[in-house]
């Protein structure tokens, strides 16, 4: 590693500045750095925030960053924010976001767009007390110099590329860290400690419980954890295309070989655990704006063998590349995977979490080759449709991004890698209210969103991802503190506020970067008064924790709407929650929705799905019975429909592609005669051609 990079604090005036460069001098020629009552390792949002935290609460506190460049993934190149309900992100994580909204009032800020050309997407967003508001979209470069600019405000110290030696560098004295040491043999004090790092690596060296990879479903009593073969959801998976993919090199023939990117290993059995974690990419920005592009580079190893199975993608019908080059203001993207074979590189990252950090920079370059190699691919190999190609090369890298790295961004989603085995284990029982949270500090949002985790070959022969998962929470959830902390005996004096206390399906809601600062907040107040009252982090007094933490603007529970999305509806209302399932259905939450949710059959298992929706009418008569979807391009055309009714049964095939003709997301079956008590329609996916939606049912009386 290099030498650290000690960043200065705040000077307030020529003397002053030149006693502190002495003190830093000094400091430094030492072994042993002055000891600090908080000492964060990371360099992420979350660092950022707690150690901001610590220093209002009028302690010392010191940043020991394994990065050089602050703000992790914030700062990285997710410039479209995951922010779930807005409502529930307070406290110094809102005000990130407000400090985004003043850089974006500036006229300089716009300098190769017009303001009002972008238009309000992610702008002025008040605030709940109306006073600051908000902007959650921007470019990577001005979430670093916010990060940077906030610490040097407080006189925060910044040591930058400094790694935890991991196998020595933690000393302890019974579960009370004492210290660490970095590979440059500096060490530092400290009272209390957070790991701040996407990786859990001072936990992990610490000797404290964590996991990799999916537990099984049992493991916690979850749903939607462990293997996910046969269950298909988002458009990230090959189901989507109008044919199956063959993955052989000559399409059909096992005994030519397998394409580039696809695993020959069994899938496993849906629900079992596993050692794999989802795929890692790099949140690109792109610009389309000429004056400020650099071409996309030909990667150093580029091999063009590696995208054949894009090209098969190609000639079966998809064109939706471009549909997640979200746009960040003047002409740029945040550019996230989407697609059965886009920038998520699956199945190379397994052993990420516990490589060595030389295998980890292997790692990395080999995102980063995969993912500029695809780039140069789709943009100048002539096998590409030239309606793909031509449009791909009117984008390029930025001028003024990540400058010093060759315009590409420094740091790697790291979607899941460690995550405590903490006092307490966030599952989706509790993110989906099955079960109650103890002691919150904080609300996440986010659907429970983990991407594909192995590319590999069906028992029919064919393609498929799997490990792709998106399912509702059904409404903001609460955040354990006891997530944040060891169990008792294993250190009485760290907090985890990244690599936090999750299963594998948890955490995908959780972790995202609005979350993580606002969990490196709570992490840093208790972390004090821990400190105060003398206490293990483990006994911290909650009611004394929630009321600061209320205090500094933290949101720790909500009763507002589940969702912004939801519809109401009028007459006899049955919701797919209370319909009788048979097969295989999922939940999904795009678009509008009646209640929570709704649920679709991942277009899959095609004739084994259906569901019943059954009303009791008080009295007999005329009523409209309607069907209730969220449309879109990627349902089926061809839904059955049966209503029973006094007559008998009408049969109807509704094309879910279409919005409804009742406020878009309503489709009248017809009017019918009814006796008093039971009515009944049922939706079937027998041969139907995409997702079949179930939201809810209408009764309305004539």
């Amino acid at each position: 590693p290099t030498t650290p990079r000690v960043d200065k604090p705040a000077q307030r005036g020529r003397g002053e500045g030149m006693k502190t460069r002495l003190a830093l001098f000094l400091s430094l020629a030492t072994a042993v750095l002055a000891e600090h009552d908080v000492v964060i390792y990371g360099g992420t949002s979350a660092a950022i925030t707690a150690a901001v935290q610590v220093k209002e609460m009028g302690k010392s506190v010191i940043i020991v960053s394994p990065d050089k460049h602050l703000g992790g993934l914030t700062s990285g190149g997710l410039g479209w924010t995951d922010s779930g309900n807005k409502a529930v992100i307070g406290g110094l994580s809102r005000q990130f976001y407000h400090r985004v909204y003043q850089h974006y009032q500036k006229p300089e800020a716009w300098r190769q767009q017009k303001q009002d050309e972008y238009g309000n997407q992610g702008q002025g967003t008040p605030a709940m007390d109306g006073k600051e508001r908000t902007m959650w979209i921007f470019e990577p470069h001005v979430a670093e110099r916010i990060f940077d600019e906030w610490v040097k405000e407080l006189g925060i110290p910044v040591v930058r590329e400094a790694l935890l030696d991991r196998a020595k560098g933690v000393k302890k004295d019974g579960d009370r860290l004492v210290s660490i040491t970095t590979l440059d043999g500096k060490t530092y004090e400290g009272k209390m400690f957070l790991d701040a790092t996407y990786e859990g690596d001072l936990l992990a060296a610490a000797g404290v419980d964590y996991h990799v990879g999916r537990e099984a479903n049992r493991v916690y009593g979850e749903e939607h954890n462990g293997v996910q073969v046969g269950v298909l959801h988002h458009r990230h998976h090959f189901g989507v295309l109008k044919q199956p993919i063959s993955p052989y090199k000559i399409p059909g023939d096992p005994n030519s070989g397998v394409l580039a990117r696809i695993s020959t290993e069994n899938p496993g059995v849906k629900g079992e655990g596993d050692h794999r974690v989802q795929a890692y990419c790099f949140r690109s920005c792109y610009t389309n704006d000429p004056s400020n592009r650099v071409p996309f580079p030909k990667p150093e190893g580029y091999d063009a063998s590696q995208y054949e199975l894009i090209l098969r993608v190609f000639e079966a019908g998809w064109r939706e590349f471009f549909d997640k080059f979200d746009p960040i203001p003047n002409h740029k993207t945040d550019t996230n995977n989407h697609g059965p074979f886009s920038f998520d590189n699956i199945g190379y990252n397994y052993d990420y979490p516990e490589a060595s950090y030389e295998r980890r920079r292997e790692i990395i370059a080999e995102h980063q080759r995969y993912q500029q190699g695809l780039m140069w691919f789709v943009a100048n190999d002539p096998r590409v449709p030239a309606d793909v190609r031509e449009a791909l090369q009117k984008w390029g890298l930025p001028k003024d991004e990540f400058v010093d790295n060759g315009h590409w961004s420094h740091q790697l989603y790291i979607r899941e890698a460690r995550r405590m085995v903490g006092h307490f284990v966030m599952t989706e029982n509790e993110l989906r209210k099955k079960k109650p949270t103890p002691d919150s500090v904080g609300m996440g949002s986010y659907t429970i969103d983990s991407h594909n985790v192995q590319r590999y070959i069906t028992p029919e022969g064919y393609v498929q991802n799997e490990g792709d998962i998106g399912v509702s929470t059904n409404g903001p959830y609460a955040i354990a503190y006891g997530s944040l902390v060891p169990k008792a005996g294993q250190g009485r004096n760290l907090l985890v506020p990244v690599a936090m206390s999750a299963s594998h399906i948890a955490y995908g809601s959780i972790r995202m970067e609005p979350v993580f600062m606002i969990l490196g907040q709570s992490a840093a107040t208790a972390a004090v008064m821990a400190i105060e009252d003398g206490l293990p982090v483990q006994k911290v007094p909650y009611a004394k924790l929630r009321a600061r933490l209320l205090q500094d603007g933290q949101i720790l529970e909500y009763d507002g709407p589940i969702s912004s999305k939801s519809v109401s509806l009028d007459g006899i209302v049955v919701d797919d929650l209370k319909a009788t399932l048979t097969g295989h259905w999922q939940e999904g939450a795009a678009g509008k929705f009646y209640n929570v949710s709704y649920q679709h059959d991942g277009n899959a298992g095609k004739g084994e799905s259906q569901a019943l929706f059954r009303a009791e009418l008080a009295k007999a008569g005329r009523y409209e019975v309607r069907l209730v979807y969220a449309p879109n391009k990627n349902r089926a055309s061809n839904v059955p429909v049966t209503v029973r009714h006094a007559g008998g049964e009408a049969k109807v095939v509704v094309d879910q592609r279409e919005p409804g003709k009742i406020d878009g997301i309503a489709v009248s079956l017809g009017e019918f005669e009814f006796a008093a008590g039971a009515a009944e329609v049922t939706v079937s996916n027998a041969g139907t051609d995409g997702h079949v939606i179930i939201d809810a049912v209408q009764w309305l009386a004539k």
